[in-house]
């Protein structure tokens, strides 16, 4: 089973573009992904999980939800998340140091409460990696799944390296392999940390050059790395699906 562990909803691009759960599903189905988490960003933790939890109805089979943490001066976010995770069947969190402070006065709730709850937090901490570790060492119950094996099209081999390392040290954190463009280091990950902590993505859809293509390519770089038939099963979809309970 081949699961998109990164799929937006909503990005948070200068155009805050918005794809629908139909738009995601055409693309699953041209390129053979069985299976996507969703989510939206650059909107309230409230209106993310509306939006997840609206796509999952249509395609309860098909895609998989995760909850936004952003905060607000409007409500109790740390209730909606509860209540998504509890009593909506969302599997995951996902947080973004372009819209969320990584600060442990703020994040640190959501961080624990993924660990009592059993889900992971898809984090995109922007290439900094000490509050990851922070986090990682303080809450070693909850799973940390770092977006782009540390920062979204990085061309620093070293800072790539500091997130392997970070996970070697750490038998909690993950490495989510979207949207990384030194693609050996993914092979290279796996070397290190096992295929059973490297986790497919596309961070998608995108339209350049279409949403199609742009999934496909994003497909065909793990299968270009010549793993093995049971690592690259791992890395495409069986790595997530034991961390968030999919059969």
């Amino acid at each position: 089973m081949i699961i998109d562990s990164h799929v937006h909803l909503k990005h948070g691009d200068a155009q805050k573009t918005e794809y629908s759960a139909e738009a995601i599903v055409e693309v699953m189905e041209a390129v053979g992904i069985d299976r996507s988490v969703v989510f939206a960003m650059s909107t309230t933790a409230s209106r993310a999980i509306q939006m997840a939890k609206e796509a999952v109805d249509k395609f309860p089979n098909r895609l998989i939800p995760y909850a936004y943490a952003l905060p607000s001066y409007e409500e109790i976010v740390l209730d909606r998340l509860d209540e998504a995770i509890s009593d909506l069947g969302f599997r995951g969190i996902k947080i973004h140091l372009g819209e969320c402070t990584l600060a442990e006065y703020v994040i640190d709730p959501v961080i624990e409460l993924a660990g009592k709850r059993g889900v992971p937090c898809l984090i995109d901490c922007l290439g900094r990696h000490e509050p990851v570790q922070r986090m990682a060492e303080k809450f070693v119950q909850t799973r940390i799944i770092v977006a782009h094996m540390g920062q979204y099209l990085c061309e620093e081999k070293s800072l790539i390296d500091r997130f392997i390392e970070l996970a070697e040290e750490h038998d909690n954190v993950f490495l989510d392999a979207s949207g990384v463009a030194i693609t050996s280091k993914i092979r290279e990950a796996v070397e290190r940390i096992g295929s059973q902590r490297v986790i497919f993505g596309t961070d998608g859809p995108h339209k350049t050059p279409d949403t199609i293509t742009y999934a496909r390519t994003e497909l065909d770089k793990i299968r270009a790395l010549n793993l093995s038939p049971r690592d690259e099963a791992a890395v495409l979809g069986g790595t997530i699906a034991d961390l968030l309970g999919i059969e």
